[in-house]
C-alpha cells in the first residue's frame, strides 16, 4: 500500500479509501503510523477542552445529542452563560494543561444579539494566550466576519455522518449545510474542525465515505475529531449496538491517511474505553483529545486518569500553536 501514501491529496477516491479501510489489520495501523511520523511527534498529544456555553432546548433534531428539543430528552433549556465565567474556566482549563479552549451552543445558528458576547469570549481565551474554538452551528457571512475579526481561530462544524447515511440522523438541515459552513468559514480564514461520528448503526461504507468527503474538501480540516457515539437517554439512538472497537481503530487509521497533516482528534467515547484501545488509537495517528470530566453533557476521562495513561505511554503534551513536525 506503499503506494497510496501521499502528500495533501484532495483527489482520494472511494476506491483507495476502501482498500486502505480493508487491508490486514497490521499493514492498516503500519502505514497509517508511517504516515504519522511524517508530519508529527508519534509522542506528542494536543489538549483541548470543551465547555457548554449555552445547553439544551436545540431546535436541531440529532438523533444521537441529549440537548435536541425534539426528539424526547429531559434536559432543560439554559441561556448563554456569563463571559467572566467562561474565562475563569479556560483560566483552569490552561492551569491545567490545555492549550485550545473550545466553546460549544445548543442551537441552530446563533442570534445577532449573542454575537457581542461570542465575541467578548474569545477576546477573552485569546489573551490568556489559548487557541480558541467554538461550535455554534450554521453561520451567516456577517458572523463568520465578526467571529475572525475577534480572533477566533478555529471553527467545528462536524458533517456527522456521509452524505447516504445522513438523512437517517438529522432532518432538521442537510449534509450541504454543512459543507457550506465548512467553506464560509474556511474562505474567512478561520482553521476548521471537522469530523464525525461513529457508532450510529452506519455501514462501514459510511465511515469510508464520511472522512472522504473532509479528505475531498479544497483544504483538509485542521482538526478531525473521530467520536464514539455514547448512547444518551430518551434519544433515538439510547439503545444502538455498539460499535466493533477494531472499527473503530480503523477509522482513526483512515483518517490520519487521507489527511496526514490534520490533527485526529479521540473526541467523544473515550470513558468506555481501554487503555488498550485508547493506545491502539494513537498508534494509528490519534493526535488530539478533550481533557476534563465532560464533553457538553456527556461524560470524558478524569484529567488524572489521562495523565496515568500518558505516563505508561511516554506520551507528552503537544505546546499551544504546534501543527506537527514539517
Amino acid at each position: 500500500m506503499k503506494d497510496l501514501i501521499s502528500d495533501l491529496r484532495t483527489d482520494w477516491t472511494r476506491e483507495e479509501a476502501e482498500a486502505i479501510y480493508n487491508q490486514p489489520f497490521m499493514d492498516l495501523l503500519y502505514q497509517a503510523q508511517t504516515v504519522h511520523r511524517e508530519y508529527f511527534d508519534p509522542n506528542q498529544v494536543q489538549r483541548s477542552k470543551l465547555l457548554s456555553i449555552k445547553t439544551g432546548g436545540c431546535a436541531e433534531d440529532c438523533a444521537y445529542c441529549s440537548q435536541s428539543a425534539r426528539n424526547g430528552s429531559q434536559l432543560p433549556a439554559a441561556k448563554l452563560i456569563e463571559v467572566e465565567r467562561v474565562l475563569a474556566e479556560a483560566k483552569k482549563a490552561k492551569d491545567g494543561g490545555a492549550t485550545r479552549y473550545c466553546m460549544g451552543a445548543a442551537w441552530r445558528s446563533p442570534k445577532d444579539r449573542d454575537m457581542a458576547t461570542l465575541e467578548a469570549m474569545v477576546h477573552g481565551v485569546k489573551e490568556l494566550g489559548m487557541e480558541t474554538c467554538m461550535t455554534l452551528g450554521m453561520l451567516e457571512d456577517d458572523q463568520v466576519i465578526r467571529l475572525k475579526d475577534a480572533g477566533l481561530d478555529y471553527y467545528n462544524h462536524n458533517i456527522d455522518t456521509s452524505e447516504r447515511y445522513y438523512s437517517e440522523i438529522i432532518s432538521t438541515r442537510t449534509f450541504a449545510d454543512r459543507i457550506d459552513t465548512l467553506n464560509r468559514v474556511r474562505e474567512a480564514g478561520i482553521k476548521v474542525c471537522s469530523g464525525g461520528i461513529v457508532g450510529m448503526g452506519e455501514q462501514q461504507m459510511d465511515r469510508v465515505d464520511m472522512l472522504l468527503a473532509l479528505a475531498t474538501l479544497e483544504e483538509h480540516p485542521d482538526s478531525v475529531p473521530v467520536n464514539m457515539l455514547i448512547p444518551m437517554a430518551d434519544t433515538p439512538l439510547a439503545d444502538v449496538e455498539k460499535l466493533d472497537p477494531i472499527e473503530f481503530v480503523r477509522t482513526v487509521a483512515l483518517a490520519r491517511i487521507l489527511m496526514p497533516k490534520s490533527h485526529v482528534r479521540l473526541s467523544a467515547g473515550r470513558t468506555d474505553m481501554t487503555d488498550e484501545l485508547q493506545a491502539m488509537c494513537f498508534f494509528a495517528g490519534a493526535n488530539s483529545i478533550f481533557v476534563g470530566d465532560t464533553l457538553l453533557t456527556a461524560d470524558n476521562p478524569e484529567e488524572d486518569v489521562d495523565a496515568v495513561l500518558f505516563t505508561k505511554l511516554g506520551i507528552t503534551a503537544m505546546a499551544v500553536g504546534s501543527h506537527g513536525t514539517k
